[in-house]
């Protein structure tokens, strides 16, 4: 069966994913490709079509166009719970009980309609709407590659209306057990907390994880923000929402602009956070949520996971909460999981992968498990070559053996844009679209975030390295081929690759395989002959509040609006002067 899976029905993250007898052949984000991030209220219409070129299948033979997104009955709960934790907010009550699914049917209209400019032929193909936290809780399961019984859990901000799925998979079944609506989101108080502390919502969240270390968070107590867990807990979710997932007149405002959190807050904690400093009190809000939000999450886990976790050890998370690579490090520590498994495309561009494997698995495919994230397009050696027409300022060299000359470059001192290969799927650069830099070369990742990235001198980075020390830099051999999990890092290791350990002696890790990447691993292999530790600083290709590169023009054009000196493009070494592979 030939399934297509396209998302965006929130507004932002659009994606496509393909999906051809259970086997993911491509997947892409639309931001990539349109150079605009998270897409928002876009349609997937140009992912769509590179998945299908890249498939060389017509848009005609589509059996399925599976959409994370679907009508919710107002027979069951969500529906009246969100209207009645809304009801100061009459408006929006009584719009959830009596036009509850106006938006499916507006979004389902959109793609109805874009699918002729797709090809796709309707009488044939048919539209099968998968709900959305369904869609996330598919994405990690079914392409987790466990056998026998799984937990799982699903955090985000809001899907329809649920806000948090926990459930449990067995013989490719999906059994709810638990779910919860919004306003009740633990990563909803995540995303307002991330807005008071000065970043956007949904773009951000990332940045609050990176400042708690600074702070202390046992200066303030944020855990009834979030209404999960503590002493006499009775199982629910029930957020305070004067303070924080506030609608309507509860809202913050300023600047003539509506905030997902009140002016309550604001009252107790001060005034909203400005500027790129990691500076008092906002670093101890930052700590004090990250804490409250890994206290909340695994109190889920110990209510209504822990018996199937005690059984078999499994564990697969998505939704935009599970990027959180702390409190997944929480998880994996918890003596009753074994196995952790984490979409790497967590967030709902992930869905249009999860509705698809959701649709295939019901339609009778064995869905195979994810074995990389490479499922983007690709450029050849000439065709990047031609995106550097025009640029006769630039030199240009081919190389005879590019993993060992860009370990040179690295090897003394010099940060390198690599593009590589197919792109990454997912928020994460893996080896295909990173700037990278030699993480034992002292003031490296000062000088990417300052005058590469662009962006705050705080931000950290995380290490790729080879899966044959892993487990000693680490102190773990669970896999961890996606950056989804944080570990500590081994005191010995922590002085020669300081560029990559984070001020509480953390590492968001890649551990890469010969197989997954061959030649960013002959890369990092090369690199260790130099320094003695085969680890590389990897980070994204991008400049602050851009995609990551898609194309060769992208690539260079990031290289061009930056200070980086060398980009290796397949097999062409690009630098701003004559400086050859082994200067600096």
């Amino acid at each position: 069966m030939i399934v297509l899976g396209l998302s965006g029905a929130l507004g932002h993250d659009a994606s496509a994913a393909l999906l051809v007898d259970g086997e993911i052949v491509a997947a892409a984000e639309e931001e990539r490709f349109l150079r605009d991030k998270h897409a928002r209220n876009r349609l997937p219409l140009h992912a769509a079509r590179y998945c299908l070129s890249e498939s060389g299948i017509s848009a005609t033979d589509v059996d399925v166009v599976a959409f994370p997104y679907a009508p919710v009955s107002i027979l069951g709960t969500a529906r009246w719970h969100y209207a009645r934790r809304h009801w100061y907010a009459p408006d929006r009550a009584l719009d959830a009980i009596f036009n509850g699914n106006r938006r499916f049917r507006r979004h389902r209209s959109r793609i109805l309609s874009a699918g002729p400019t797709l090809g796709l032929d309707w009488s044939r193909t048919s539209f099968v709407p998968v709900l959305h936290h369904l869609a996330h809780a598919s994405s990690a399961y079914h392409l987790s590659g466990f056998g026998g019984r799984t937990a799982i859990l699903g955090i985000d901000g809001k899907g329809e209306y649920a806000t948090t799925f926990i459930g449990v998979g067995e013989h490719g079944r999906i059994r709810r057990i638990r779910e919860f609506y919004d306003p009740d989101s633990l990563a909803g108080v995540y995303g307002a907390i991330t807005e008071y502390l000065g970043f956007e919502m949904l773009d951000g969240e990332y940045k609050v994880m990176g400042m708690a270390p600074y702070g202390d968070a046992a200066r303030f107590d944020f855990a009834r923000l979030f209404g999960c867990g503590g002493e006499n807990w009775d199982g629910r979710i029930r957020v305070d929402n004067r303070l924080v997932n506030t609608v309507g007149l509860r809202r913050f405002k300023a600047n003539g602009r509506g905030h997902y959190f009140g002016p309550g807050l604001v009252e107790r904690l001060g005034a909203p956070r400005c500027g790129d400093g990691v500076d008092e009190p906002y670093i101890h809000y930052a700590a004090a949520a990250q804490r409250a939000y890994e206290d909340a999450c695994l109190a889920l886990v110990d209510r209504y996971l822990a018996p199937v976790l005690d059984e078999t050890g499994r564990l697969a998370f998505a939704g935009g909460g599970a990027l959180n690579v702390k409190l997944n490090q929480r998880i994996l520590a918890r003596h009753d999981v074994r196995e952790l498994f984490v979409q790497p495309a967590a967030g709902d561009s992930g869905t249009a992968l999860g509705a698809a494997t959701y649709v295939a698995n019901a339609g009778g495919d064995v869905v195979a498990p994810m074995r990389h994230v490479f499922l983007g397009p690709r450029y050849s050696t000439a065709e990047c070559r031609q995106a550097l027409r025009g640029h006769e300022r630039l030199h240009v060299a081919e190389l005879d053996d590019v993993a060992r000359q860009t370990a040179d470059l690295l090897a003394a001192g010099a940060p390198v844009a690599w593009f590589q290969g197919r792109m990454e799927f997912g928020p994460r650069a893996l080896g295909a679209r990173s700037i990278l830099g030699c993480p034992s070369v002292r003031g490296i990742a000062d000088r990417i975030n300052a005058a590469i990235k662009y962006r705050e001198r705080w931000r950290p980075f995380c290490p790729s390295m080879t899966d044959d020390i892993a487990a000693n830099v680490l102190g773990s051999d669970h896999p961890a081929p996606y950056m989804t999990i944080a570990f500590d890092v081994a005191e010995e290791w922590r002085w020669r690759i300081p560029e990559v350990v984070h001020v509480d002696g953390t590492a968001r890790a890649q551990v890469v395989t010969r197989v997954a990447n061959p030649r960013y691993y002959a890369l990092l292999t090369r690199l260790g002959e130099r320094t003695g530790a085969p680890v590389v600083l990897n980070t994204s290709l991008n400049r602050r509040g851009e995609p990551i590169a898609c194309t060769p023009r992208d690539a260079v054009e990031i290289f061009l609006g930056s200070d980086l000196r060398h980009l290796v493009m397949e097999d062409l070494l690009v630098s701003k002067d004559t400086v050859g592979p082994g200067s600096g």
